[in-house]
């Protein structure tokens, strides 16, 4: 059964109608299909009325739909013969982050990504997508093991955050994120990062000092959640509607302000309503910038990626 957001209760009631006129045993009359079909046309008039003026805290919920593709949806439409690596030869294997060799497009590729799990099992398993600092160096050992062999690397971004507790601490997840955002800086192989549901803070970062960063459409990437943002500015966490317009989050933002490179568009309803198509979008856009990034010679694609992120922020005063 489809679960709707609070801002799709329009649809749901549509969809709700339909549901009821196709569950009529029998052969149904011309009448009722004929009916059917305007309902449908309704619910996508209303979707695409109610998708075309989606508020920043609303792309932020949808970034969090229950049925929104992960990393391990899209690993099996994406690649073939993905052989996932574990550990991180200190520590342990953090499930939390999900990496291996794949082949992509007929090309050899190391991709890795948050993994947030479906069920509650999963995703107690999976600590909900935020990595302990042993996943981001397992991460960092498979960028140098791509280094070494000349592949590729594609990241997947999906988490609110790196994993904020004592152990977390303890075990040095802020030296992690910064040694991997120098080793991306200087990786001698084109990197790809996407930001598929939520890109949270410096762990959704150290996957992220890429050639090209593109965005799913619906996804969003901050440097900190609308809850968190508004726990620290008015000391309530009920206004992260408000934060979540000041944060500048959606991939229109974020490609404005230069942030990103590319936004990959989404079937109407997001991905999770027809994930083959999000797949198939992602898959071209991957390909192309892949074939683009293959084509320039790696001294220059550093000089290039070092320039990229020294010009964010740069502002000029009237």
């Amino acid at each position: 059964m489809s679960e709707y957001l609070d801002f799709e209760k329009p649809i749901m009631e549509i969809e709700e109608k339909i549901q009821k006129l196709r569950s009529y045993s029998g052969k149904s009359p011309a009448t009722l299909v004929e009916e059917i079909k305007k309902l449908e046309a309704k619910a996508r008039e209303v979707q695409k009325e109610i998708y075309v003026k989606l508020t920043p805290w609303q792309k932020n919920q949808i970034s969090r739909h229950p049925k929104r593709p992960h990393l391990s949806d899209y690993i099996p439409l994406l690649f073939k013969d993905f052989i996932e690596l574990h550990g991180d030869r200190l520590y342990a294997d953090d499930q939390a982050l999900v990496g291996g060799l794949a082949t992509f497009a007929e090309r050899h590729v190391m991709i890795m990504g948050h993994a947030k799990g479906r069920t509650m099992k999963e995703k107690v398993q999976r600590n909900f997508g935020m990595p302990h600092p042993e996943g981001y160096r397992k991460a960092l050992r498979l960028m140098r093991l791509a280094e070494k062999f000349e592949k590729p690397v594609i990241t997947f971004i999906d988490t609110p955050g790196a994993y904020p507790g004592l152990e977390a601490e303890s075990r040095g997840v802020s030296e992690a994120i910064a040694r991997n955002l120098m080793v991306m800086s200087r990786l001698r192989v084109p990197i790809i990062s996407v930001v598929i549901g939520e890109g949270g803070s410096g762990g959704a970062l150290a996957l992220a000092v890429s050639d090209r960063i593109l965005m799913l459409e619906h996804s969003v990437y901050s440097v900190i959640s609308p809850e968190g943002c508004a726990a620290i500015l008015w000391k309530d966490s009920g206004k992260a509607e408000s934060a979540a317009e000041s944060l500048r989050i959606t991939a229109k933002d974020l490609r404005e302000l230069g942030v990103i490179d590319n936004i990959v568009m989404e079937p109407a309803g997001g991905a999770h309503r027809n994930m083959g198509q999000a797949a198939q979008s992602l898959s071209q856009a991957l390909e192309s910038h892949l074939n683009t990034l293959g084509s320039i010679p790696i001294d220059l694609l550093l000089e290039e990626r070092y320039k990229k992120f020294k010009k964010m922020g740069v502002f000029g005063e009237a």
